[in-house]
């Protein structure tokens, strides 16, 4: 963990926005509020309600936030800044994918089924009347947090910093006041991954070929069986559908099957690193393709689970045996195709080098590897993936660096991402002041007392 005795003081602009953007997770059931709703600000096309500052406060105590020393003022400040990221995102023409929001709408109503129960359950919560009008609404909000955060991006895409920024940056800082650097680990892993028995292969293939027969033959809704069979989490609840263009992120297999159909033909089963599906066409939009599919997982009965099991036990005991090295062992046994080159290396994907911050780390992967002292092998972990792929995996701690104070020569890359930080904050504080001055905003007199942090009010 990254800390200072003293606290520098700087905005963390992206976190602020994405704690106080107006959501949906807010308690829709809640009558205590009596004042009139109204415009307290507008930012351009935009406009902030006393009821997104209300719901402001709810999300911040909904992820167990003190707000108590939380002024409307200063929700309002960050309510704003939001707005105004988002309405110049618009005017640049910033684009956002279709297919990334309608995934992040269709998590987002799965995580409210888990918590809620069912659809209809949902819409009376957050008293809507039906889901097309929900989930529209909840598109909106998430373009719209999306929008922002890639104008923010963009600001602060060229922002570099050289090793002599890095070392005033450092020398800048008082010997008293040098950043804690917490305790961190380089880990590498095994994935061991069950495959199913040629049979039950057999019979999912078979299962999806009479779904394909049965749209193909008697009419029947493809829309419909994505609904009752696919084991997409993503697109089961809109039936399977999403718009896709060739470069968006999906399996390659997935993309040439989209691409390869016209309108109203459906695939023959085909399989990716997610399982096997069937696709089919519903629309071509130029150089977009709005696509229905099924996923289906073959399933892999306990038998077939313990002998994968006695397979990764049997690996562990050789490596702990020394007869092989856990870097051979990985390259020739690993299934996991992002680490096996490297010998089971685990990248973070956050810096971009090997060392993870312990503290930072998943709560389960922090679990299975805080007690592991350096060189040392986890047990051989049971885990699943989003599709219920059950795999076993086994890891070892490469380095450990226990918490210290910042050394410039020693922790530098950790150095260089606090100045980075600093300056591109001071970028984002600079276009923030250069666009409010060129940005229509207007602030209700009820808030022109507000001690805000940018000249919202335009003294």
């Amino acid at each position: 963990m990254l800390k200072r005795k003293k606290v520098i003081k700087s905005i963390n602009t992206l976190l602020i926005a994405a704690l106080t953007a107006t959501s949906l997770t807010i308690n829709a059931q809640d009558n205590s509020r009596k004042k009139i709703d109204g415009v307290v600000a507008v930012i351009g096309d935009f406009v902030v309600l006393e009821s997104d500052i209300d719901k402001a406060y709810v999300d911040l105590k909904n992820q167990g936030i003190n707000t108590s020393d939380i002024k409307r003022c200063e929700l309002l400040g960050n309510l704003m800044e939001t707005k105004l990221y988002t309405h110049h995102a618009i005017q640049d023409s910033i684009p956002v994918l279709d297919v990334q929001i309608d995934a992040q709408v269709n998590q987002r109503i799965d995580y409210m089924k888990q918590n809620l129960g069912s659809e209809e359950k949902i819409l009376k919560f957050y008293r809507k009347d039906n889901m097309i009008d929900f989930k529209s609404e909840l598109a909106e909000i998430l373009k719209n947090q999306s929008l922002s955060g890639k104008m923010q991006e963009q600001i602060v895409e060229e922002v570099t910093i050289t090793p002599d920024e890095v070392k005033q940056f450092f020398k800048s800082i008082p010997k008293e006041d040098r950043p804690e650097i917490g305790t961190e680990i380089e880990m590498s892993q095994i994935v061991v991954k069950p495959k199913p028995d040629v049979k039950e292969v057999q019979s999912t293939i078979d299962r999806l070929n009479s779904y394909r027969d049965d749209v193909l033959n008697n009419g029947a809704s493809f829309a419909t069986k994505a609904v009752l069979y696919s084991q997409d989490p993503g697109s089961r609840s809109t039936g399977g559908k999403y718009t896709i263009t060739r470069k968006d992120p999906f399996a390659k297999e997935f993309k040439e099957a989209a691409f390869r159909l016209q309108v109203g033909e459906v695939s023959k089963p085909f399989k990716t690193d997610f399982g096997y599906h069937i696709v089919t066409v519903d629309k071509v939009l130029g150089q977009k393709r709005e696509v229905r599919h099924i996923l289906l997982v073959p399933e892999i009965n306990s038998e077939v689970l313990n002998k994968y099991k006695v397979v990764a036990d049997s690996l562990r005991t050789s490596i702990t045996n020394e007869k092989i090295s856990f870097s051979d062992a990985a390259k020739q046994y690993s299934d996991e195709k992002e680490t096996r080159a490297d010998g089971g290396v685990v990248v973070n994907p956050v810096t971009g080098d090997k060392r993870f911050e312990l503290t930072k780390l998943d709560p389960i992967l922090y679990e299975q590897v805080s007690g592991l002292e350096q060189g040392k092998l986890s047990r051989v972990l049971g885990e699943q993936d989003r599709q219920g792929n059950k795999f076993f995996k086994i890891i070892q701690v490469t380095k450990k660096t226990p918490e210290h104070i910042a050394d410039f020569g020693k922790d530098y890359t950790k150095i260089q991402e606090l100045a980075l930080k600093e300056k591109k904050l001071r970028a984002i504080k600079k276009w923030q002041k250069e666009k409010i001055v060129d940005t229509y905003i207007k602030v209700s007199k009820t808030y022109n007392n507000c001690d805000f942090q940018s000249n919202w009010v335009k003294k």
